[in-house]
């Protein structure tokens, strides 16, 4: 529920042409890196409600996109 919308977004702003592990995996560190140091056993996992959790993950898709060369557009 949290990575979808980054993937997706973050895809289509690049216009990848299809969705790697590396994405998939960057958009899971853009999550954790949005917990960052509030870290804590009753939070490890960023809410639903937070609005940086979006951005954060279409960012690190669509550079990773980049990196891996399935970005038609930068």
């Amino acid at each position: 529920m949290l990575a979808f919308p980054g993937v997706f977004r973050g895809a289509l702003d690049v216009r990848a042409r299809e969705i790697t592990e590396e994405m998939k995996v960057a958009a899971g560190n853009a999550l954790a890196a949005v917990v960052g140091d509030d870290l804590a056993p009753d939070y490890i996992v960023p809410s639903v409600f937070n609005r940086g959790v979006l951005p954060a993950a279409a960012k690190a898709v669509a550079t990773a996109a980049e990196v891996a060369g399935v970005a038609r557009k930068r």
